[in-house]
């Protein structure tokens, strides 16, 4: 049986910026904030109308393209065989207080060296959070999915230089709320032009998800690097539920 959410072998694996709640106790020190934009605007993402409401206008609201969201995608079983599988592997300690599992081959992207499935255990104990980022283009396909597991949390999407076509000047951000046992994919413009994150506050009790990749066309048929996409995939299929 793997180890407990808030126990671990080593304090914890953060580097350079990044902080949790075990390095800060050690070392003293807060949670390094990044700066925070003189203008904010937040909004919240409706999954029923897709858009975006301002949460201080409700008259204010645009189109907000390339989230899909599945309540209730797997049921409470289904969550319940999952979470006892996943916990049978060992987990390893990853940065801002999170842990994982990695399943595929290992991927340098500033070497351009290589489909990935990863499982992320996030806990309040660590403060275990994710800073905006966006995925690489590279190697992962068009779509990100994530199956969201044991406990509701929210995705913060961001796009610092604002929308100035909508005359939003300063950082915008559209939270996305993410139900027990849903599953979410972005793909389109919240793929490849918002950042996506979650807050330490927004993770409230022990948070499992799923997340998975598929190859970008560079790896597909036709693709410069199409015969290495192949042989990717003939390994994914060989996949025999051991994290590496």
């Amino acid at each position: 049986m793997a180890p407990s959410p808030d126990s671990s072998d080593s304090p914890c694996a953060c580097k350079g910026v990044r902080r949790c709640l075990v390095c800060e106790q050690i070392k003293g020190t807060c949670q390094l904030e990044p700066s925070v934009p003189e203008v904010v605007h937040h909004f919240l993402y409706n999954p029923e109308t897709r858009l975006a409401v301002c949460e201080d206008a409700e008259a204010l609201s645009f189109p907000f393209p390339g989230v899909f969201l599945w309540e209730n995608f797997i049921s409470e079983a289904e969550e319940k065989a999952l979470i006892s599988s996943i916990d049978q592997d060992v987990w390893n300690q990853s940065q801002s207080g999170r842990r994982k599992q990695d399943f595929g081959p290992k991927v340098n992207f500033k070497k351009k060296k290589p489909v990935e499935q990863c499982n992320l255990d996030y806990h309040p104990q660590r403060g275990s959070a994710i800073d905006p980022h966006l995925d690489d283009s590279w190697l992962w396909g068009e779509r990100l999915v994530t199956i969201n597991m044991l406990s509701n949390t929210t995705l913060t999407m961001s796009l610092e230089q604002g929308l100035p076509e909508l005359g939003l000047g300063g950082d915008v951000q559209v939270a996305v709320h993410l139900p027990r046992r849903s599953l979410l994919v972005l793909y389109d413009e919240a793929r490849h032009r918002w950042k996506h994150g979650i807050h330490r506050e927004d993770v409230h009790e022990r948070r499992v998800c799923s997340t998975y990749r598929e190859l970008s066309a560079e790896f597909l048929p036709g693709g410069q690097q199409a015969e290495l996409g192949a042989q990717l995939l003939k390994m994914a299929l060989s996949f025999q539920g051991t994290p590496i």
